[in-house]
Formats: C-alpha cells, sequence, structure tokens
C-alpha cells in the first residue's frame, strides 16, 4: 500500500475520491498530461441527489459524460430522465462498438470496459414527434411555467396568475390550449369585461396580449402538447426485469421552433414530482436522476418569480431522492443561486477568445477549491476532448479535491441509431397504450361555448283557457321573469374575501396558495 508521504500527486488526488459505498466512476487523474489509471475519480452514489454540473464548449465531451454517467445509473437500479435535444443520446439503447481509441481510453483509465445496452424509453414532447407522445395540462402547467413559455413579462405574468384563479372558481378545466384562450375570449367580451374588471389590474390590453402570444404557440405546434392523457411521474421511475433503471429520452420533435418548452417541461415535471413524492432525506442511491442538457434556455430571459421557483426546487427536491444535473457550455449560464446548490462539477474544456469568454473563464475559476498542483485557468482552456475539471462532494459531503480527468468511454454506443429504430421501439413500448391516443374530454371551451350559445326560440303554448288571437295579429311578449335577488355567483364575485384573493392571486404568495409549488395545479390523477 502506497504511503501519504510516497504518493504521487494524481494518487493523493484520488486519495479524495474514495468512496466506500457505490460510486460513478467517471475517469482517472491527469497530472502533467500523463493519466493514473490507478488514480480513480468517482462520484458517491449517496451524493448524487446533491446535484451537478456538466458543462464545456461544443464538441468537447459533455454528452458523452452524460452517457457515462447515465448508464452506470441504470446499472445500479436508479432510473433517469434525459432532454435529448439533438438525438445524441439514442445510442444509449445499443452496445457499444469496440476501436482502437476506445482501448487507449480504457487502458488510460484503468476501465475494464464491455459493450453494455441499456433499457431505454424514447418519449416525445407532444403528438409530432417519433418517440412516445407526451403532454401536460393547462391548468397542472400554471401561470409560471407558461409564462416563461410566452415569453411574458412580469406583469403579464401576473394577470395570467388572476386568470387561471378566475378559472379555477368557476370550475373550468383549462386542459389544453383553446381552453385558455375561450377563456381569455370571454373575459374580454361584452359579457365577461364585469369579471374582467372584478379581477383588478387586469386590462383589456394585457389579456389581448396573452391571447396573441397564445395564437403564436399554437402555430409553433404547441397545441400538440398540451392536454390528455398527461404523463404521470411515476412512469420515470421505473426498473426493468434485471433491476436496471429505465433511461428516459425526451426528444424535441417539432417543437425545436420553442426550444424553451423543452427546459420548461422538465422543470414541470421535476415541481410535479416534489408535490407528490415523500420526504426520504438522505439515501443510499437517488431514486431518479434529471440531466437538463441546454439548461441556459431554462434561465435566459426568466423572471424573477420562475428563478425563485427554480431554486427552492432545486434546493428541495434533494429530500425527495431526486438528482438533478444541469449541462450548459458556460457556468455562468446558471444562476448563482441555483449554482450553489450542484455539489458536483464536471467542467470540459471552455474557450477563451473574446473578452467576455476570458470574464466567464475567471468566475469559472473561482467557483473551484483552491488547488496547488493545477493552474486552473491554463488547464481549463487546455482539457483536450473527454477530459474534464472535476470537484464533487464525498461521502462526508465535503468538497474533493480538483482533479483533471480523462473521462472514461461510454459503454454504449457513442452515435445514434436512427429515426425508423427510435420509433419501433416507441412503437413496442407499454407507454404507448397509456399516451398513444390524445383525449379531449369536455373543459373550458365546451363550457364557455354552451353558456354563450344563443338560447333556442321556443314557442310558448297557449294556455288551454286562452282565446287565438284575432288572424293576423301577432301575441304580445311575455314580461321577462327578474330574479328573486343576486346569484351566488354575483354575490362571492362581490365580496370584499373573495376580491381580496384575487388580488393576492397576483403575486408570488398568492400563487402559491391557490395553486402548488411553482404554480402547477393539483391535478387529477389516473392511477
Amino acid at each position: 500500500m502506497t504511503t501519504e508521504s510516497s504518493a504521487t500527486p494524481a494518487q493523493q488526488i484520488a486519495a479524495g475520491y474514495a468512496a466506500e459505498g457505490q460510486a460513478l466512476e467517471l475517469g482517472a487523474v491527469v497530472v502533467d498530461g500523463v493519466a493514473d489509471p490507478t488514480a480513480k475519480v468517482r462520484i458517491p452514489l449517496a451524493t448524487v441527489n446533491r446535484h451537478g454540473l456538466v458543462a464545456g464548449a461544443t464538441g468537447t465531451g459533455k454528452t458523452k459524460s452524460l452517457q457515462l454517467m447515465a448508464e452506470q445509473l441504470s446499472a445500479a437500479g436508479v432510473p433517469c430522465l434525459m432532454a435529448d435535444v439533438k438525438g445524441d443520446l439514442s445510442g444509449l439503447s445499443r452496445p457499444g462498438e469496440p476501436a482502437d481509441k476506445t482501448a487507449q481510453r480504457a487502458a488510460d483509465t484503468g476501465d475494464d470496459w464491455t459493450p453494455t445496452a441499456c433499457p431505454v424509453e424514447f418519449l416525445s414532447l407532444g403528438t409530432s414527434g417519433i418517440g412516445v407522445p407526451v403532454r401536460a395540462t393547462v391548468s397542472s402547467f400554471g401561470p409560471i411555467l407558461l409564462s416563461k413559455v410566452l415569453g411574458l413579462n412580469q406583469t403579464q405574468e401576473s394577470t395570467l396568475g388572476l386568470i387561471f384563479h378566475w378559472a379555477d372558481q368557476q370550475g373550468l378545466p383549462l386542459l389544453d390550449l383553446k381552453d385558455l384562450r375561450s377563456v381569455i375570449q370571454f373575459l374580454t367580451s361584452d359579457e365577461g369585461k364585469p369579471q374582467l374588471k372584478a379581477l383588478g389590474a387586469v386590462s383589456t390590453t394585457t389579456a389581448g396580449v396573452i391571447l396573441r402570444a397564445l395564437v403564436n404557440l399554437e402555430a409553433d405546434g404547441g397545441d400538440t402538447f398540451f392536454g390528455e392523457p398527461e404523463l404521470e411521474p411515476e412512469d420515470l421511475m421505473r426498473v426493468d426485469a434485471q433491476g436496471r433503471g429505465i433511461i428516459t429520452l425526451l426528444e424535441v420533435g417539432e417543437q425545436a421552433a420553442r426550444p424553451v418548452m423543452f427546459s420548461t417541461f422538465l422543470m414541470w415535471v421535476l415541481a410535479d414530482l416534489f408535490a407528490t413524492l415523500p420526504e426520504v432525506g438522505d439515501v443510499d442511491k437517488p431514486k431518479l436522476v434529471f440531466f437538463f442538457d441546454e439548461a441556459h434556455l431554462l434561465f435566459t430571459d426568466a423572471s424573477k418569480a420562475f428563478l425563485e421557483q427554480v431554486e427552492q426546487t432545486v434546493k428541495l427536491i434533494r429530500s425527495k431522492g431526486v438528482g438533478v444535473f444541469f449541462c450548459t457550455q458556460l457556468p455562468t449560464d446558471v444562476p448563482n443561486d441555483v449554482l450553489s446548490q450542484l455539489g458536483a462539477r464536471i467542467q470540459h474544456a471552455l474557450r477563451a477568445f473574446t473578452p467576455d469568454d476570458q470574464k466567464a473563464l475567471a468566475k469559472t475559476v473561482r467557483t473551484y477549491p483552491k488547488t496547488d498542483v493545477y493552474d486552473l485557468e491554463s488547464a481549463l482552456t487546455s482539457l483536450g476532448i473527454g477530459e474534464a475539471v472535476v470537484t464533487v462532494l464525498s461521502e462526508r459531503g465535503a468538497p474533493t479535491p480538483v482533479a483533471w480527468t480523462r473521462m472514461r468511454a461510454p459503454r454504449s454506443l457513442m452515435d445514434t441509431i436512427g429515426p425508423d429504430a427510435i420509433a419501433a421501439t416507441a412503437k413496442a413500448s407499454p407507454l404507448q397504450a397509456e399516451y398513444g391516443q390524445t383525449i379531449d374530454r369536455e373543459s373550458a371551451y365546451e363550457r364557455l361555448a354552451t353558456r354563450l350559445a344563443p338560447p333556442e326560440k321556443i314557442e310558448p303554448a297557449a294556455p288551454p283557457d286562452a282565446e287565438p288571437p284575432p288572424h293576423g295579429e301577432v301575441p304580445p311578449m311575455p314580461a321577462p321573469v327578474q330574479p328573486e335577488g343576486p346569484g351566488l355567483f354575483d354575490k362571492v364575485m362581490d365580496s370584499p374575501a373573495f376580491k381580496s384573493a384575487m388580488r393576492s392571486a397576483g403575486t408570488v404568495i398568492g400563487r402559491e396558495i391557490t395553486r402548488s409549488i411553482f404554480g402547477t395545479g393539483r391535478r387529477r390523477r389516473r392511477r
């Protein structure tokens, strides 16, 4: 056994990554350009729910690092949900192909490389993709997340929250976009304007802006995503007959016109899991791991309320046994309050061609623990493809030493499998029977259409003893029946308590009173 005094710098670094329990093997420590296959870099499985970041410039190996972690998580019985924006991860479903480069990487990292396939489900956002279609209802998506998709400002987001609240109070289910569109059209109509006014601080102009944004979203294919049957989170947390965690790959399909829909949908799933999963505290391994690819889409132009809810969800979801990894080009793409929650950092090479790049590089260096082995600013721009600067949390919860790491090669196929193979796998999936067909039950659109439909003209029957009117004369119209007093709805709308609740719904606190975390609604479960 090597003593501490005689250990090489690589072995001293690797000592900080020793783990008694299960761990994800990332690769081997590199010092002065040489990898030591005995100096292992790993993430303890028990700390994966402390979240992480995988960052680096295009072409530096981020996707392969995600693939490497997902296949090991699956082997450990941990399901994963991965946003496969470009279709690069479909090779997880096939065993890898031996090659000289793979053999060399295995030798460098001390890996007994064996071609291995993983159990994979292919899902598509909406009905226009080639995977099993998944959807969410407008009501459960909630006003904060929908505002992010629609690109609304803070005032418009508050208005949308009030509109959601009014629909809740009226018993008008918002299942798809035409439901929300019909509610806004009603509130801006002559009949609905008094009720719109009663909402307080809701202008017809703002409602019209939201309506136009909805129309644009429909034109971009958003109508294929919102609706039923809605995705059940437990379908993302399955294992196969061998006890391997199933990896769910979510492809963007025709939603590419609105890539922000992708990240926002993943945030909705995370919020839904937070609302439904029990507290488990610290666990030996996570129940589920999320991988947010293209994470910058989640945070760009996000409102303050949205960012606060992301931070809160990421901070608290750990206690539900769920790990979250953000994948993006620059760590600065992730807000500081969220970045501070990420225990693992796998930083691939950065490019420093512009002054802004230099600033991002300097900020990145400051997020790492001190190291006497590497000049981090130089290291981060000198990393080879498939190499990363790593620091994670040890089993004790302390940051590990900074390690220039030569990452292991994935054991699954490092290539795509093609759309025909994906479609065939999706068609054979047991989820196809559950989600394959769209359901359109009665909701706000139908109920408002019935309310606004003109009444049928029915000729009143003449009393038996009434004499028929003289030929050619029109009988007089009966006087309208006047209500004995104001209806229940009018009483509720006029009550100070209701008006106060409606005003509070426009604030972050108000939204949390009327809906659950992140503004997502309490939806009916099918199981």
